[in-house]
């Protein structure tokens, strides 16, 4: 579960920015490492950053149809993993 929310990282990610990381992470009783990882996804995603966890980065060439529709394709390659073994499991059956 996410205990902070994207607007407190974005804050603590300016702070950080104006008294550095370590002063930052201090005062807000966040660990540096968390902190600079933040700024880490800042800096990879922009505005994109902290969205939460489990949901795909939003890059500007992406739409949000493009987004579903990557999701549903990764659903569907599991799901033809999953039957792919059971074919085998089937087959392997039937030689006997």
């Amino acid at each position: 579960m996410n205990r902070y929310d994207k607007a407190f990282k974005d804050e603590a990610v300016r702070m950080s920015d104006e008294i550095g990381p370590k002063k930052a992470a201090e005062q807000l009783g966040v660990a540096y490492y968390k902190l600079q990882g933040w700024r880490k996804q800042r800096t990879l995603h922009g505005d994109g950053a902290h969205i939460g966890s489990g949901r795909a980065y939003a890059s500007a060439d992406k739409t949000a149809r493009e987004i579903e529709l990557e999701k549903e394709i990764g659903e569907l390659r599991r799901a033809n993993e999953i039957l792919k073994d059971a074919l085998g499991f089937f087959a392997k059956d039937r030689k006997r």
